[in-house]
């Protein structure tokens, strides 16, 4: 099928609007598209961060009603070109609001929602999806029915309609990926790019979905201050931009996929060691994520540190000599955590399939903490995971030996024979200045975004990750979408990786026009045995300290971000940074 996203500016005047809408659909209508997605608020004018509206009545007057003349122009729209439209705008609802009582008025509070409808080529309006995050004064105006309606079906597979912060965190997506849906329709009125840069990825990649952004531009409000970032873009379920509008002028883009025949099918989402992706959830795990759990107290303690010295040591040895090789490193250095990739001291991870094998990782295991614990100084630690009483582990280990230990939680085909734990646990670290909390996941657990939120909602400060890495997109976008969205620090090793580099696509839509992946593929397959690898590791990923544009002399200029993780790559056997685990405090 072929998709396709816009980008477009809006005004106040809803005919004005109107007007842009079907010209704007009629010029993608050119490359004869299966779907269409348009921005969001293609109705009004609105940015959640002024007070756009004078009152509710003018935010009602500005709504559409579901069966007025705008939507009906909409559904003639679809009709006309044979194909869907996704349109979003803030919708009349039936039923009197809610009474505001302030001491400035009391006023009545309408029930309008910000609804992304969905057009079928026969110019029926079969799907209406409420957006679920309101942000500012969306407050103000609008509502949503509590609970998302589900995916829509087409005659192609099924889609998840998003709007605006929908994709900030990974909770919506995450429903409509479990309900089915195949492709993410995401409708933005946005003036920062997080989420074209990194949620939207991050969120096509940990579901295994495509995902179709468009984005606001131009003026987000009459002032003119706030303007739409564009970067309107289509995402493979690997991470990969198969197609985008590199710039904030109107414009579109398109690209073909195939959901009935993509290469992660959505009945059989696997990660690429076959493990399959939803049945390694374990929800039991995640149940009142708000109430206290497990904390492994030591020295308890309520100064926090501003800051603690981390490093990523990867040795290219293996069995004892990589033991030596780690003891060396920890006499010559003074990092308050050192952290290593998964079972560091072994190459080949299959062996562990062979119980023999496996008794002798065990045993090795043990002289390893003897080893490393005897050169430790103290409130300095090493994590890595260990294989202890038959069990795949996490392991903090200090001068005095095993501090803390945490159970693989999610089943993987890499440690298919390891028993998994059954909660996970925040474990408050001595260090000289201040405790901190952290919680450590290994094998595959970080990859499980409701996992971490656990973490998070549970005050840790900072996530250490033994882990391996699986495909790019882990690194380039997952990890750093759970510490930007749940505010902690992530400290991940993992031996390095190589994989075809493909993540960015090769040709950008930079006039507003067409882009057509299926040719580039065509391209590509004459230069198959040319395709380069591109090299990953872990990474150091420290927070910014406010949710603002950054201006601060960390990038020197204002770049567009509201929130943006300061990534350290793994690079070489060593790798050093300055961490800040107050600023995990500051939660959303």
């Amino acid at each position: 099928m072929r998709v396709a996203v816009s980008q477009f500016a809006t005004s106040s005047n809803s005919q004005e609007n109107l007007a842009t809408c079907i010209r704007m659909i009629n010029k993608v209508a050119v490359c004869q598209p299966a779907l269409i997605v348009l921005p969001e608020y293609c109705n009004t004018l609105f940015c959640h961060m002024l007070p756009c509206y004078s009152d509710h009545n003018q935010a009602w007057n500005e709504a559409l009603v579901v069966d007025g003349p705008f939507m009906q122009a909409i559904a003639e729209q679809a009709k006309k070109h044979n194909c869907y439209i996704v349109l979003n705008a803030t919708l009349r609802r039936s039923g009197a609001g809610d009474l505001l009582n302030t001491p400035q008025n009391t006023t009545l509070k309408r029930n309008i929602s910000i609804t992304s409808c969905l057009f079928s080529p026969l110019g029926e309006l079969v799907h209406q999806e409420d957006k679920q995050t309101l942000v500012g004064h969306e407050n103000d105006f609008f509502m949503h029915r509590s609970h998302p309606s589900g995916e829509a079906k087409t005659s192609f597979g099924k889609l998840g309609l998003l709007a605006g912060n929908d994709t900030m965190t990974f909770d919506t997506p995450r429903k409509f990926a479990l309900q089915g849906a195949q492709l993410l329709c995401h409708s933005m009125s946005s003036f920062a790019i997080d989420q074209s840069q990194l949620y939207d990825p991050a969120r096509a990649c940990e579901n295994k979905v495509f995902l179709a952004a468009a984005n606001k531009v131009g003026a987000l409000a009459l002032t003119g201050a706030i303007v739409g970032e564009g970067q309107s873009q289509i995402v493979s379920p690997q991470g990969k931009v198969l197609a985008k509008i590199d710039h904030k002028e109107e414009g579109f883009v398109f690209a073909d996929i195939e959901l009935a025949e993509a290469e992660i099918p959505a009945n059989n989402k696997c990660r690429p060691d076959g493990t399959e992706l939803f049945k390694q959830r374990r929800p039991e795990l995640y149940q009142g994520l708000t109430q206290p759990m497990h904390q492994q107290v030591n020295n308890p303690s309520n100064k926090l540190p501003e800051t603690a010295n981390v490093a990523i040591f990867a040795t290219y040895k293996s069995n004892e000599e990589a033991i030596e090789d780690v003891c060396f490193y920890i006499e010559n250095n003074l990092s308050d955590i050192i952290q290593l990739p998964e079972l560091f001291f072994i190459a080949d991870k299959k062996i562990t399939h062979h119980t023999e094998q496996l008794v002798e990782i065990e045993c090795l295991s043990e002289q390893l903490i003897k080893q490393i614990s005897s050169v430790l100084r103290p409130f300095q630690y090493v994590c890595t995971s260990l294989v202890i009483e038959g069990a795949h582990q996490a392991v903090l280990i200090s001068e005095h030996g095993l501090f803390a230990k945490q159970q693989q939680l999610h089943f993987c085909q890499r440690y298919l024979w390891t028993s998994l734990g059954d909660a996970l646990t925040i474990v408050e670290l001595p260090l000289e200045q201040g405790n901190i909390n952290v919680a450590m996941l290994t094998a595959d657990d970080a990859n499980i975004p409701e996992i971490v939120k656990v973490a998070a909602l549970n005050n840790a400060h900072l996530l250490l990750v033994p882990f391996e890495i699986q495909e790019p997109g882990e690194v380039e976008y997952c990890l750093l979408s759970r510490a930007a969205e749940h505010r902690i620090c992530i400290v991940a090793a993992s031996r390095e990786q190589s994989f075809p580099d493909d993540l960015s696509t090769n040709s950008l839509s930079t006039d507003g026009g067409q882009y057509n992946t299926q040719n580039n593929t065509q391209n590509n397959n004459k230069d198959k045995n040319k395709t380069k690898s591109k090299k990953s590791t872990g990474l150091i990923v420290n927070l910014t300290k406010d949710f603002a544009f950054l201006t601060s002399s960390e990038f020197g200029r204002l770049n567009g971000y509201i929130n943006q993780p300061l990534v350290k790559y793994q690079y070489g056997k060593i790798t050093k940074a300055v961490i800040h685990p107050i600023t995990a405090c500051t939660k959303h």
